[in-house]
């Protein structure tokens, strides 16, 4: 499996200790790649379907929950801090913040069964950056602090979408392509009550009423 890298321009990187403390804060593909997340068996039904409900733009973060058949029970988006660095603590937390507002906690299992996944828009194309290593590591430690599964890290961009450390991509929707309607996305037949967050009201209520 192979990896291009491109330099991240939201992050800089100087010999001070708090750029230490901060690039501490992200993880580099191989790590990504060896620490066992789940492939998705649709990513690309998956990444419609979240297309499809939250409309996202460039800078723009979609965090959901998959159940264990991949059905989406909960979903978020926020839009990343333009002016803020790319710090994995920092994207943790908002993370976090957006899973505790539509999705109880699963700490008491044992063993997770929900799966979190992020889909992050950004400008670039689907090289590994910096800030893709601060998604990365604020994704995995919200997950473990929430009690769920640490799943794929998916990029959109203007030339398609990208699960990264899998190697797996498609060239639609983009990240100036028009949301497709949720009635052509497997993952808006939800068999379960879905939470969701960051805008996609509009797009809940056309699914409801048909």
């Amino acid at each position: 499996m192979t990896f291009g890298f491109a330099p991240s321009a939201a992050t800089s990187l100087s010999a001070s200790a708090g750029s230490v403390n901060h690039t501490a804060r992200m993880l580099e593909p191989a790590e990504w790649a060896a620490a066992g997340i789940p492939l998705l068996r649709s990513p690309r039904e998956v990444v419609s379907g979240l297309h499809a409900r939250h409309r996202p733009a460039s800078a723009t973060a979609v965090v959901a929950v998959l159940d264990h058949e991949e059905r989406l029970t909960a979903s978020a988006s926020f839009a990343r801090r333009s002016t803020a660095a790319a710090d994995g603590w920092e994207f943790r937390n908002a993370l976090l913040a957006h899973l505790r507002r539509v999705i109880p906690h699963d700490l008491r299992r044992r063993t997770p069964v929900r799966t979190a996944v992020l889909l992050y828009c950004r400008e670039g194309d689907e090289r590994w950056t910096e800030e893709d290593g601060a998604w990365m590591w604020g994704l995995r430690d919200a997950c473990t602090l929430h009690g769920l599964r640490c799943g794929a890290y998916i990029t959109l961009t203007r030339g398609g979408w990208q699960v990264l450390g899998e190697g797996r991509g498609g060239r639609m929707p983009t990240l100036l392509s028009r949301p497709s309607d949720l009635a052509d996305t497997s993952v808006a037949h939800d068999h379960v009550p879905l939470r969701t967050g960051g805008g996609a009201a509009e797009a809940l209520r056309r699914s409801a009423a048909r």
